[in-house]
Formats: C-alpha cells, structure tokens, sequence
C-alpha cells in the first residue's frame, strides 16, 4: 500500500490531467452516497467539521475522504484543513493507497472550478480575481490558467499584506500578480471571480459584474455563509456542482432559494450535465454565469486514482 505525503500528492496531481480526470469521473457511473457532515464544538473557538465522503465506481475503484475543517487553525499556524483519503480495489477491496486529504482536496477544488469555466467563462477570457489568500488561492489560479488564457491576476484579501503576499507567490510561479484593496473595482475589470473565502457576509455585489463575467464560487461551505449578493444571483445564470449538495451546503445558493431569489428549476445545469454535453454551459459572450462548488465525492475518487496511478508508475510525468 502507497502512503502519499503533501508533496508527493502534489506532484502526482499536475492540473491538466486532473481536471480531464474529473471531467472523465462526472461523466462515469461513479456512486455517491450522501456524505457524512458533522459540526463539532471547539470550546473558545469556532466550530469545526467532520466530513465523511464515500464514492465508488462498480468493479473499478472505492474510496473514502476523512476530513476535519478546523477554521480557527490559522492562530496556531496550521490549515485548516486536515485528512486522509483512503482509496481502494473495486474488484477485491484490498487497500491500495492513503493519500494526504488536505492537497487532494485543494487540488481537486481548484480543478473542478477550472473544468466548470471550461464551459462556463468566456473562451478569450484574460484577467482574474482572486478573492481570498487561503491555501485554495494560489491553486485557483493555476488551475484557471489551464483553462483560459488568463493573462493578469488581481488578489484581494482582508488584509493587504496578505494579498501582497499571495500575489509575490504568485509571481514565483510565473504568473503577472498584483494585489488589489479596492475589491469593487478590481471586480469591474475582471473576466473571472474565484471567491474562496469562509465570509458570512457577501463580498462581490451584482452591480459590479460586468457582461460576459463568470463568477466562480468556491467558499462559503455552509448555509450561513455567503460570497455574493442577491443582485449577483439575479443577473446571472446559475450553475451547480451538484444541485443536492449546493441546495443544501452552500449559502450562495440556500439563502437564495429560501428567500425566493433563485428557483430550484433556476439553476441551468450541474457538472455532470456539462461535462455530458447535456447542457451548451455559456451560449453568449454576454451573459454573466455563476458557478457554486460544495464539493463532490467523485472529485476525490478522481484525484485519489490519478495520484496513485502517477505514485505507482503506471501513468509517466
């Protein structure tokens, strides 16, 4: 059995292949029981998370994502994210790998949001936001660039240090980053918005989206929580993950359907029906498209396999 470090499953999980991976994955007979969702009390600080993720494709491969989502580990210096993915034989269940849970799941995040632009933003599309400096941030913007020919990054943070900090990681990656502080204005300019925050107050408002934006919603993993206003529900057309999972998990869109806002028939389409070609995705350079990710099992299973598959040799790169 392979036991796969935070490096090792980083460079097992280029972006390229595994947003193709988790294209391939929406399209296949993978199951997905409802996930395990369990708030834990900390005493002093914020409540964390216990995610439990099951999914498995018949005769091919099972696996499972343990997931704690302790919010407040920034004061301690650790992410907030901390887990395993335990992957196994389809065919006789023998363990085959554990690999580290908190970059498969960053990796898989971004690459999801990436393989959604893919039919969702604009095809020339060359400036992106970022809104937020958390872990997701820097992979956000790669996976993006695999997509699009993004050519400028905007980084917005609660603190401009730190999005000057992200923009300078940014840039050691190759990529022309600048940190911004006035995030209306900044948001007026871009072609894509990724937002990967833990706001419970919306932060991108309607009014500043211009035509042919995509909006690419990644935080706000609770129903309390939110990333974007009424107005930016509104104006644009709506897409899902998983319709189960955002109507249930994700504030920017239970807030929605509970005030009257969004309809449940609203939203256009779920990755799934993109990635089978059952919907076009963007069908005008004008429209403004929105995209909520909860997260989705089979993006782990996606990920867990290719990170083994390139571990064990039987993939090159």
């Amino acid at each position: 059995m392979l036991v796969l470090s935070e490096e090792e499953t980083r460079k097992a999980l280029p972006f390229k292949e595994l947003i193709d991976a988790i294209e391939r994955m929406f399209r296949s007979n993978c199951v997905m029981p409802v996930r395990h969702h369990h708030e834990m009390e900390v005493p002093g600080e914020a409540s964390a998370v216990m995610l439990l993720m099951p999914a498995w494709v018949p005769g091919d491969h099972i696996g499972v994502k343990i997931l704690n989502l302790f919010p407040d580990n920034h004061l301690r210096a650790l992410p907030t994210i901390i887990g395993s993915y335990l992957l196994s034989s389809g065919k006789t269940g023998e363990m085959l790998a554990i690999v580290e849970g908190g970059e498969l799941t960053a990796r898989r995040t971004a690459a999801t949001s990436a393989l959604a632009a893919r039919y969702l933003a604009r095809e020339e599309s060359e400036t992106m936001l970022m809104v937020g400096t958390g872990r997701l941030s820097l992979n956000l913007i790669q996976a993006h660039a695999v997509t699009r020919p993004l050519k400028r990054f905007l980084v917005w943070g609660r603190g401009y240090e730190k999005a000057e900090e992200t923009s300078k990681e940014a840039r050691g990656l190759g990529f022309d980053a600048v940190a911004v502080d006035d995030l209306g204005a900044a948001a007026c300019q871009a072609d894509i918005i990724s937002c990967a925050t833990l706001s419970s107050q919306p932060l991108i408002r309607g009014e500043w989206l211009k035509p042919g934006t995509h909006l690419d919603l990644v935080g706000a993993f609770k129903p309390s929580m939110r990333e974007s206003d009424d107005e930016a529900v509104r104006r644009s057309f709506v897409f899902v993950d998983t319709r189960a999972g955002a109507a249930q998990e994700g504030g920017d869109i239970v807030q929605p359907l509970a005030s009257g806002i969004l309809a449940m028939e609203d939203i256009k389409a779920e990755l799934a029906e993109l990635a089978r070609g059952k919907h076009p995705g963007r069908t005008r350079v004008d429209e403004i498209t929105l995209f909520k990710s909860v997260g989705a099992a089979l993006e782990d299973l996606a990920g867990a396999i290719l990170a083994y598959q390139h571990a064990s040799g039987q993939v090159s790169g």
